[in-house]
């Protein structure tokens, strides 16, 4: 045997020995701690849902689930750095509406493509938009809100989680609807911006409401609407956008697990079925209800539909969305 036939055929045992190693390593994963990347700050509704679901996930997979809060450029940060993270399965994304799909508009040199630089996990919840007011806003309901915004451009403040973020995408639309340009006013994740409605800092934003319902239960803001055809049953004295004579706008937010791109299909799967077992939790779903989420249907949790939300939501949300930067 020549020299370069031997080196050819260490090089293909070599290989070999590479590739069926992976499903024993993919069979005995975890074996060390994972991280979820949140890619916003601490108290935001994708950081409560997180912590929420991988404690369940942490007790199916036998391993502690750390979630690293990362947060800057509307959650494209986190993203960024979860994209480039080694793909073993160690290091995982929380992304959601806004940094795995309106980044793609927003954001023209984005440093990654969120439908072919991860690996799609499971879809983890749904959220209906509310729009919200610091509670000594004038206005007494939608109708008045939405007057009050035309006449009132120029010298209203929008709080938002930053440019790319579930709240900054679903106030342009509203926004653009309403056909106004006020005063946005970006922070470091949703909490902050909250906190801000919350203190009167700031005359109103929109928000998820898992992130609403504490304090409008609390009397601390006010809700006008929520942007979905039906009213929630966790807010049930809000009224809808449509009855609030705003039908056109209609918005929800989903938070959604990934993977680098290469992860083992075997990893894929069983973090997936782990989330799946979350989400069957009667806790689990309980909390999720009463934070207004709703919870994905079984069809829904599979990696490849949540494959294809992003790519319709890419498609979606790059209609009306202009590049920011």
């Amino acid at each position: 045997m020549t020299g370069f036939n031997r080196r050819t055929a260490v090089a293909t045992l070599g290989a070999l020995a590479m590739l069926s190693a992976v499903p024993a390593l993919a069979q005995d994963y975890p074996t060390r701690a994972i991280t979820i990347i949140v890619p916003f700050a601490a108290g935001g509704p994708t950081d409560v849902v997180t912590r929420l679901v991988s404690e369940h996930m942490s007790k199916t997979l036998g391993q502690p689930i750390v979630v690293e809060n990362v947060v800057g450029a509307g959650g494209t940060t986190g993203a960024t750095r979860a994209a480039r993270a080694t793909n073993d399965g160690y290091t995982l994304i929380m992304g959601h509406v806004g940094t795995h799909a309106a980044s793609v508009a927003l954001y023209p040199k984005l440093a990654y493509d969120p439908r072919t630089d991860f690996e799609p996990i499971a879809l983890i919840n749904g959220a209906a938009i509310v729009v919200a007011a610091k509670k000594d806003l004038p206005p007494k309901d939608f109708k008045e809100f939405v007057a009050y915004l035309k006449a009132n451009e120029a010298k209203l403040n929008q709080a938002h989680a930053g440019v790319g973020a579930v709240s900054y995408i679903t106030c342009e639309l509203l926004n653009g609807i309403v056909g106004i340009k006020p005063v946005g006013v970006p922070f470091q994740g949703t909490g902050p911006a909250m906190n801000a409605l919350v203190a009167g800092q700031v005359d109103y934003m929109c928000d998820q409401i898992t992130n609403v319902v504490p304090q409008v239960n609390g009397g601390t803001i006010k809700a006008y609407a929520v942007a979905i055809p039906e009213r929630s049953a966790s807010l049930p004295d809000t009224p809808t956008s449509a009855e609030g004579g705003l039908p056109s706008y209609q918005a929800s937010a989903w938070n959604a697990l990934f993977a680098p791109k290469g992860t083992p299909k075997a990893i894929v799967e069983k973090l997936n079925a782990a989330a799946a077992k979350a989400l069957d939790d009667e806790k689990v779903i309980a909390r999720m209800k009463e934070l207004g989420n709703d919870i994905p249907k079984p069809e829904q949790r599979k990696s490849e539909a949540l494959g294809k939300l992003v790519k319709d939501e890419v498609e979606k949300w790059g209609k009306f969305l202009k590049p920011v930067g």
